[in-house]
């Protein structure tokens, strides 16, 4: 039998080892933030009667399912790990309660007790990229900017992608569009304004854009033009679904006129899409 001192010994390391797990886990978080990636931090805030783990337990779980930390392992754990993940995609904060008593039930374990997890996901400041510097995607750069986005501007002519011809924005692309993915990490919180000056720039440009992970891709003018930029990508083996992740014409109908209305109209889009909203008057 272990005695006393043995057991005191016992716990001084097992409060060791916690510590350092929730250590690790708030350097993880911070490293997450300063990179700017997305995670979500799953905490045990309440527990009552026999739980693996209790209150201040600690998961870090990143978008792949991987994760530091443990809410107590098992079914229940593998719970929280899904609602961790949907956390992040959807940006919501998830208050999750767990009976421990009857799997039968559809309960994830049987220790006897219920706890309940605190869900809050991490996401990195969206960036907004808008290629094609010109009179609409400077007014778009300005409006961004304001509205807390990191801004990003390209093009493919050296003298539009400059402070001088953009200030505010905060990096800089003199390339093709095509080759913007290979110097920009296009991401789930990246959305893409495209203000080009052309049908054809887009249809030389757009099909990389199209296989990344952006969140929103947007490209302006008529219907017409984008009827013909579509015609002739699909022509070029473009499949109708990546294009049909495209918005165009982009913006909410506000019979925007001026570099500013239609940079309105614009980001008016990327909000509601972003937030979930309708896009419908409020007075109705």
């Amino acid at each position: 039998m272990v005695g006393v001192e043995g057991k005191a010994i016992f716990y001084r390391k097992l409060i060791v080892e916690v510590r350092l797990v929730m250590l690790a886990i708030y350097r993880e978080i911070a490293k997450t933030i300063e990179e700017g990636k997305a995670a979500a931090v799953c905490t045990i805030i309440e527990t009552s009667g026999s739980v693996p783990r209790h209150e201040g337990s600690k998961m870090l779980v990143f978008p792949d399912g991987s994760f530091i930390g443990t809410v107590g392992g098992g079914e229940v754990e593998s719970r929280v790990i899904e609602e961790a993940i949907q956390s992040i995609k959807d940006g919501k904060i998830r208050n999750l309660r767990y009976n421990m008593v009857d799997p039968k039930q559809g309960d994830p374990g049987v220790c006897g007790g219920t706890l309940e997890v605190y869900v809050e996901p991490i996401l990195p400041k969206p960036t907004l990229v808008v290629i094609g510097g010109g009179h609409v995607g400077k007014a778009v750069v300005h409006l961004a900017k304001w509205l807390g986005f990191t801004v990003a501007v390209s093009d493919d002519r050296p003298e539009f992608c400059t402070p001088e011809a953009n200030p505010g924005a905060d990096l800089f692309f003199p390339v093709k569009m095509a080759e913007l993915p290979q110097h920009l990490n296009i991401t789930p919180y990246t959305y893409l304004v495209l203000t080009t000056r052309g049908s054809n720039i887009d249809i030389e440009g757009l099909e990389p854009l199209l296989h990344t992970e952006a969140a929103y891709i947007g490209v302006i003018g008529s219907k017409r033009r984008w009827l013909v930029t579509r015609k002739a990508l699909l022509e070029r083996g473009v499949s109708e679904e990546l294009l049909n992740r495209v918005h165009s014409p982009m913006g909410l109908e506000l019979k925007a006129e001026t570099p500013e209305e239609i940079a309105v109209s614009i980001m008016a889009e990327i909000i509601m899409l972003r937030n979930g909203g309708s896009g419908e008057r409020m007075s109705i």
